[in-house]
This record gives C-alpha cells, sequence and structure tokens, in this order.
C-alpha cells in the first residue's frame, strides 16, 4: 500500500511541543489516560493532542479501543510511529544546525510563519479562571513598558503549552481584529477588556475606501499593524489607542 507523505505541520516547530511528548508517551504505555497522567495533563487535553496531529498528519495516527478501568488500551498506527520517528530526526537536526550556527554575537527571536501580521513578543503575567472546572483561561501578558494584553484560552491549551507566570512567549493577532481610534478616545475595547487598549503613536497610514490601515509604534518601541474607519484624523505622528479582541489573541511558544 502507498503511503501518504508526511505533513510538515505535523510536526510543530519543535520537539519541545507537548503534542508530540504525548503521542510517544501513548506509543510507550499503550493507554491515553497513562500518557496523560505521565504528562501531566488532563484526559481531554491529551485527546486534544493526539485530534489535532492527526488533523495536520491527515491520517489516524492512534488506534483505541474503548473499556476497562484504565479508560481502554491505545496502540500508534504506522503513521504514528513514521511521524515520531520523523519528529525525532528533525529535532536531532535542529539541534545540530542550533549547535553550528549559535554564538554569544547571534541572538535572533523567529515566530512561526502565519499570516497574522501582529508579533509580540511578552511574559506571562498571570491565569486566571473561574474555577479549576471553567474550561476557558484568562491568560494575561505583560509587554516590554509595562502594558498588558489579555488572551481567552482553553484550559486544555494552557496545558499543552505549559504556561504559567513568568514565561516568555509570543502574543500573534491579526490585523484586521485591532482597531485603531484617535488617542483622546474613550470607545471600548470589543472585548470590554481595558487592558487591551495599548496607547502608542501613529507611525504609517495607508488609506483605503472605507478603512485607513496603520502602523501604531507602542510605548514599548513595538509596532502593530491594525485598522481604522474613515473617515479619521489619524496622520503620521497622532497619538491613538489600539483595542485588540481578547478572543483573537493567540499565544504561542516563543
Amino acid at each position: 500500500m502507498k503511503t501518504k507523505p508526511l505533513s510538515a505541520f505535523s510536526l510543530g516547530y519543535a520537539r519541545a511541543d507537548k503534542r508530540i511528548e504525548i503521542l510517544h508517551l501513548v506509543g510507550l504505555h499503550g493507554s491515553i489516560s497513562q500518557a496523560s497522567r505521565s504528562a501531566g495533563v488532563s484526559y481531554k487535553a491529551a485527546w486534544q493532542a493526539v485530534h489535532t496531529l492527526t488533523n495536520l498528519a491527515g491520517e489516524p495516527l492512534v488506534d483505541s479501543s474503548v473499556g476497562g478501568s484504565g479508560g481502554g488500551g491505545a496502540r500508534l498506527t504506522p503513521a504514528g510511529a513514521r511521524l515520531l520517528e520523523a519528529a525525532g530526526q528533525m529535532d536531532a537536526a535542529r539541534r545540530d544546525v542550533l549547535d553550528r550556527i549559535n554564538s554569544p554575537s547571534i541572538g535572533v527571536l523567529t515566530g512561526p510563519r502565519t499570516s497574522m501580521r501582529n508579533h509580540l513578543p511578552c511574559v506571562v503575567a498571570r491565569l486566571e479562571s473561574a474555577g479549576a472546572r471553567d474550561p476557558m483561561v484568562r491568560a494575561v501578558v505583560a509587554l516590554p513598558g509595562g502594558h498588558e494584553l489579555t488572551s481567552f484560552v482553553t484550559r486544555e491549551s494552557i496545558e499543552l503549552l505549559e504556561l504559567k507566570p513568568g514565561q516568555p512567549i509570543l502574543a500573534l493577532c491579526k490585523a484586521t481584529a485591532v482597531r485603531i481610534e484617535p488617542g483622546d478616545s474613550d470607545v471600548p475595547d470589543a472585548s470590554g477588556e481595558s487592558g487591551n487598549c495599548l496607547p502608542g503613536r501613529v507611525l504609517r497610514v495607508a488609506r483605503g475606501t472605507s478603512t485607513d490601515e496603520l502602523v501604531l509604534t507602542l510605548a514599548s518601541g513595538q509596532q502593530l499593524v491594525g485598522f481604522a474607519a474613515r473617515p479619521n484624523r489619524l496622520r503620521a505622528g497622532s497619538k491613538a489607542q489600539a483595542h485588540v479582541e481578547g478572543s483573537a489573541v493567540v499565544l504561542a511558544l516563543a
């Protein structure tokens, strides 16, 4: 039978990807529940990891059976085993490349390739929720310069990314989810979170028919791309505020 080519997307960005670790543990223990305990995540988060990798790979990675006190058995399919082998080889290749090119004089932070225009290095400030059973977590990240940004994330994603206060991370956001208003505007942001109002100055303006695309320089020196409805009185040098939807902020490991 002809095998399908491996999808590069299914390998994640590094071996540190919790999803690959969980797939490895499923193969090691023959159990989703045991893999979740060994990985330190919930049973639901472990299944989410398997489902995500399966979608990215385009073919089943785990065969599972239901029943038994341990929640049934599970084994890797040939595709799952191939994916782990490829992930291991890619991890070794990454380490080899980094060992050869890294030096004290080179410090480059690269983000994932994505259509999102805004990539903001930040640090996890705190994680808030209504309780341990609440599926949604309010993740607050601190930007350089003292401002904060809120992202609403599922509890399983928090577990799989292993987020904790003080951890460096990237906040990603589509430019279309950023609304820019004049600096003296008192219009609340769409999520109702005042922490998602970031002040700055307009660096560049690209005029459009119904909206203008603007690049805003934040107090930290970071740049944020967003849109302002026309007509407006914004121009290069104007004080402005960026209102970012909390549900549109995606967190990624740096």
